[in-house]
């Protein structure tokens, strides 16, 4: 099958939000994958979430995943469903979550970052306010973990009125038949979940990856990243020897609830992603 054009942004779209296809363009002249990697906003607190938020680039995220904490994260683990609870517990808000990258803006307007949660706090925010409002704060794009495609227009609308993407999942289980529905409201990357069932649990196969990110690439001219199940630099890398992208999650958050250098082990995945292909 010819590969589908990337899906375009509307008129609204800002120069701030071309930050992800710049990024996946330098990483392709680069000859190389990229690394995401995840954190939960306001964990264990605002303060230091904030300055592991900072701190991720110069260690060498390429892309930033911002997880806006739920009290039911019904497809994460128990790593980041504690995570959520304790910046739930800190008092952190969907508004405080979108001060945290407002703040972060004022010193990196590269990185691009997107915003990781559920429909929820989204739906009772209001779908145009929130999409006006994370642009404004430096958003390049959502992840909504549980809005499928079918109603997927009731946020890619205003997103796009703001120039942001609707980065969609797929998984080992989404086949032929569904793919075209996932594919058509997708924007940024591809976000390829690599295990059934929840996040940070078991291991993904390379092999099983590759033939996947191979069968995707046949129906999508977007970049796609790989997660769920990547815990270590030498898992990172033998993803990114066939992703575009390794995302890394609930290992970094273990290493941030234990306060066991969460910088230093990005640095390390950096590291095992960036050689990956030599």
């Amino acid at each position: 099958m010819t590969a589908a054009p990337t899906a375009p942004l509307s008129a609204g779209t800002t120069p701030s939000t071309g930050r992800l296809q710049a990024r996946f363009a330098a990483l392709r002249a680069a000859g190389r994958a990229g690394l995401v990697t995840y954190l939960m906003a306001g964990d264990p607190d605002r303060e230091t979430g904030q300055a592991v938020l900072d701190g991720l680039p110069a260690a060498g995220a390429d892309i930033i995943e911002l997880g806006m904490p739920f009290s039911d994260p019904m497809a994460d683990g128990p790593t980041i469903q504690a995570a959520g609870q304790r910046a739930l517990k800190a008092g952190q808000t969907l508004k405080d979550t979108l001060a945290m990258l407002a703040r972060f803006r004022e010193t990196d307007t590269e990185t691009p970052v997107v915003l990781m949660g559920y429909y929820n706090p989204i739906y009772s925010y209001g779908a145009d306010r929130f999409a006006a409002d994370a642009a404004a704060a430096g958003a390049d794009g959502c992840i909504i973990v549980d809005l499928p495609p079918e109603e997927a227009p009731e946020l890619t609308g205003p997103l796009a009125e703001h120039g942001l993407h609707l980065i969609m999942l797929t998984a080992p289980t989404t086949d032929e038949a569904r793919l075209p529905a996932v594919l058509a409201h997708a924007g940024g990357f591809l976000y390829y979940a690599s295990i059934t069932g929840i996040t940070g649990t078991r291991a993904a196969d390379e092999a099983q990856v590759a033939a996947a990110v191979t069968r995707l690439r046949a129906h999508t001219s977007l970049p796609i990243a790989v997660g769920f199940g990547i815990r270590t630099p030498a898992q990172a890398a033998a993803i990114a020897r066939n992703a575009d992208a390794a995302v890394v999650g609930s290992a970094l958050v273990d290493r941030i609830a234990t306060g066991d250098d969460p910088l230093g082990f990005v640095a390390a995945l950096a590291e095992g992603v960036r050689g990956a292909r030599l």
